[in-house]
């Protein structure tokens, strides 16, 4: 193994292994390779990917490369690309009701993460989608939206729906859907946890038996029964759907969960939801899950639940669940809605919808609060936290912008402590009050 010497500002790799003996030719090559890669990334390289799959194919070749060495290229491409004047572009939907004023207040915040770093522009477009596409256009999601989104860095949605489209033949939902399916978001993270323990005594559940849950919800997104075959009531009184998965798709997100679980130290225990004793969908998941996190994450413990028994357990003893929960379309819908009840108000809550692994933190999602579109409440009565907290989602897997993402939550956390809450936490505050709060709080902890 070489090894990685420091001299003054400069940092570069020594053609010395550890024992202090001079390297061989070929190792010798090998350093002056990565030395290559490593001024590569100084200059700000944009082709990580490249830089990946040259390094990881290298590693089995004529160039040996240890996982410190390929990990400390990256984080200097980053860091350096960090310094460089960058514009990160948001596509913005609204969609219905609340959706408009949740989505100001997070505007709000990353505005006020630019304005104390200079080297940062957040370049956001607006467009339309459910119940206001529907008005405007006839359709939930217009082509200029969608396009928009395909061309961004990533997406922040509002909500859609309300009983003004109700179940016609076009309907709100069917815009979600479809962003979804056409950008390949096939991984859906919904964090169930509590912003800070001063939100314990809001929970259905006793404090003392939610305290220190800490779940992340991993759902398929993309498959099973809501983009499976189905047939309407034509009259017939008959009506049904049907459920398809490939072992594929369950690989797909079997690795999602497995790299997620993979970011902790120790890592985290991954739990299986299915229905194996019924489905046939259910016993592949089981199979192909369990074989996935054997053969690629074999440091891994996966635990196999079925779906009715883990939403008893959620209710009745939810730490027992923490780690990363995987589960498919329509069961992480259901367990995900389900725990998004314990930590007191579903506008706690963020979620991030991605297409890719973040392994380097620039995947693209879509991010949203786990909340609906509230069309009873009245304005400046919504809680933006969970969009806000959506917001420090994207900071960190999308736009490689951890440390603000990291602000973001402390000052969610320092905000709630303080008491500004709106009505659906027992305060009094409004949206934007708790909007300018979070925001303010973020200027003082970057500064």
């Amino acid at each position: 193994m070489t090894t990685l010497s420091r001299m003054g500002n400069r940092q570069f790799f020594t053609p010395v292994s550890d024992s202090g003996k001079k390297l061989s030719r070929k190792r010798r090559t090998s350093n002056l390779q990565i030395r290559k890669w490593w001024h590569t990334a100084r200059r700000g390289h944009k082709c990580v990917a490249y830089l990946r799959s040259v390094l990881f194919r290298s590693s089995n070749r004529s160039y040996p490369l240890h996982s410190h060495q390929f990990n400390f290229i990256i984080s200097t491409h980053h860091s350096t690309t960090a310094m460089a004047q960058t514009t990160k572009h948001i596509v913005v939907l609204p969609g219905d009701h609340v959706g408009q004023e949740i989505t100001e207040e997070a505007i709000k915040v990353l505005n006020a993460i630019s304005s104390v770093r200079p080297n940062v522009n957040f370049d956001f477009q607006h467009h339309l989608i459910g119940g206001a596409a529907i008005d405007a256009t006839g359709v939930p999601l217009p082509d200029e939206a969608l396009e928009a989104s395909k061309k961004a860095d990533a997406v922040l949605l509002g909500a859609v729906g309300g009983p003004k489209w109700g179940t016609g033949s076009v309907r709100p939902e069917q815009g979600l859907l479809k962003i979804r399916k056409e950008l390949q978001l096939y991984a859906n993270l919904r964090p169930c946890n509590f912003a800070s323990d001063s939100l314990l005594d809001l929970s259905p559940l006793k404090p003392e038996i939610v305290k220190g849950t800490d779940i992340c919800i991993v759902r398929e997104l993309v498959g099973g029964i809501y983009f499976g075959e189905r047939k309407e009531d034509e009259g017939d009184g008959v009506a049904w759907d049907s459920e398809k998965y490939s072992v594929s798709e369950v690989q797909r997100i079997t690795r999602m969960a497995g790299f997620l679980a993979l970011q902790h130290n120790p890592p985290l225990p991954v739990w299986s939801l299915d229905k194996a004793n019924v489905l046939a969908s259910s016993r592949l998941w089981r199979k192909t899950v369990e074989e996935t996190i054997k053969n690629e994450f074999p440091t891994l413990t996966v635990q196999h639940q079925l779906i009715d028994s883990a939403a008893m357990i959620l209710v009745k003893n939810p730490t027992h669940l923490n780690g990363v929960v995987i589960a498919n379309n329509m069961f992480g819908d259901i367990i995900s809605d389900e725990a998004s009840v314990i930590p007191g108000s579903l506008g706690l809550l963020p979620s991030a919808s991605l297409a890719s692994l973040p392994d380097t933190n620039t995947a693209f999602g879509l991010y949203e609060p786990c909340h609906g579109s509230a069309p009873d409440l009245p304005k400046g009565k919504v809680n933006p936290v969970a969009t806000i907290l959506s917001v420090a989602m994207m900071l960190k897997l999308s736009l490689n912008m951890t440390e603000e993402g990291i602000a973001v939550e402390k000052a969610v956390k320092q905000v709630l402590d303080s008491g500004v809450r709106t009505a659906d936490l027992r305060g009094s505050n409004s949206t934007s009050e708790v909007g300018d709060a979070i925001a303010k709080a973020v200027k003082e902890i970057l500064a």
